[in-house]
């Protein structure tokens, strides 16, 4: 023989088709001209493409190992007007590590997700509930059940690509002819055309709809919280699997309750003297009207914590519990006989001048003076 297409790939003569495309791929990557562009480099990157296609074909291969030579014995005749450049998916499958994709692309897709937001209040979202929402999504069209053609016609072959999905073209370079493949213009890469659409969904296979809903709440969410329901989403071009729908729970401010995590807080103001003497205050809680204590003494700031009173949790067992900040109001206004009984009971305490108490790291008026003046 005048040329070893295995000795060219570096190959023994019992080697396996996995064998020969590892060595031609191994060998483009380092021949290639965009590589390494010397001539001499040039010339073995095409002797290394006309054995692969020899090797790589088996009867091309089979007539090489009896004696004959189909590349006609030309070094790089794969470059030329034979095979004209066929193994083009292989070379970029050796420096992309995969081969081109072949084939029409399927008309049916899988749908996108939706998401719509719904508004709840805190006592759903303490306890949980059940919600009917309206959604608006493409579905299946009933008319041609999702094909996209007219009732009684169907798709047909595309007669430009022949089913195919591409169509391919042939360029000339500097290495020779190259042949590359583009989506068939006329069906969109489809393989198939649909001369009558359905007049129903102009053969997108889907159309817009309206729906209800029903979605459970579990008790514990919070703000941004999404749930998921599986396959309720858009359904896909050509009648494919719909997406999933997620619903985002906003829970509505309360006109008593502040949520910080599963632990409610409010503020309930009380006099001076029920401070002073306790009370208890009723307080309309999630669970019902329930009586605060307001200890003897109460000073404006404390907490009294509801243990249980909150919300639930939503990953566990329990609930939060329920703060409720004391705040007390000193009255503005007095009348004689209220500013004289205050006055004889600051007077039994010895608080006609008391003196201010101030905590560490605070300062007087006088000291925050002397501060300004010394320049501090």
């Amino acid at each position: 023989m005048a040329t070893d297409y295995y000795a060219i790939l570096g190959l023994q003569r019992d080697a396996s088709q996995a064998e020969i495309k590892k060595a031609f791929r191994r060998l483009a990557r380092e021949l290639h001209p965009d590589v390494n562009p010397d001539p001499k480099t040039q010339e073995r990157f095409k002797e290394i493409n006309t054995a692969y296609e020899v090797l790589s074909d088996p009867q091309k291969k089979q007539v090489y190992d009896l004696g004959g030579d189909p590349a006609g014995g030309a070094a790089g005749a794969g470059f030329g007007a034979g095979a004209g450049f066929g193994n083009f998916s292989d070379i970029m499958d050796a420096f992309f590590g995969t081969a081109a994709q072949r084939g029409p692309r399927s008309r049916t897709r899988r749908g996108q997700d939706a998401m719509i937001r719904l508004d709840i209040e805190l006592e759903e979202a303490a306890f949980g509930t059940t919600k009917e929402i309206q959604v608006d999504t493409a579905t299946v069209c009933t008319t041609c059940t999702g094909e996209g053609a007219a009732p009684g016609t169907s798709a047909q072959t595309c007669d430009m690509c022949r089913g195919r999905g591409e169509v391919s073209q042939v360029t000339r370079s500097f290495l020779g002819q190259v042949m590359t493949s583009r989506p068939c213009p006329q069906c969109q890469g489809f393989g198939t055309v649909v001369p009558t659409p359905c007049p129903e969904c102009a053969g997108d296979g889907r159309v817009r709809s309206r729906r209800t809903l029903t979605v459970k709440i579990p008790a514990g969410v919070d703000n941004g919280t999404r749930i998921q329901l599986a396959g309720e989403g858009e359904v896909g071009p050509g009648g494919g699997p719909a997406g999933d729908l997620y619903v985002e729970i906003h829970e509505k401010p309360h006109s008593v309750f502040q949520r910080r995590g599963d632990d409610l807080h409010c503020t309930v103001t009380i006099p001076m003297t029920a401070a002073a003497l306790g009370t208890k205050c009723p307080l309309e809680t999630l669970d019902g009207l329930e009586e605060v204590d307001i200890r003897p003494g109460t000073q404006s700031g404390q907490s009294i914590p509801l243990h249980g009173r909150g919300v639930t949790h939503l990953r566990g067992n329990g609930r939060g519990d329920l703060i409720v900040h004391v705040e007390v109001q000193t009255p503005a206004k007095l009348d004689a006989e209220q500013e004289e009984l205050l006055r004889r009971l600051a007077k039994l305490r010895g608080e006609e001048r008391p003196l201010g108490q101030f905590q560490p790291g605070q300062q007087g008026l006088f000291s925050r003076l002397k501060d300004a003046f010394n320049g501090r």
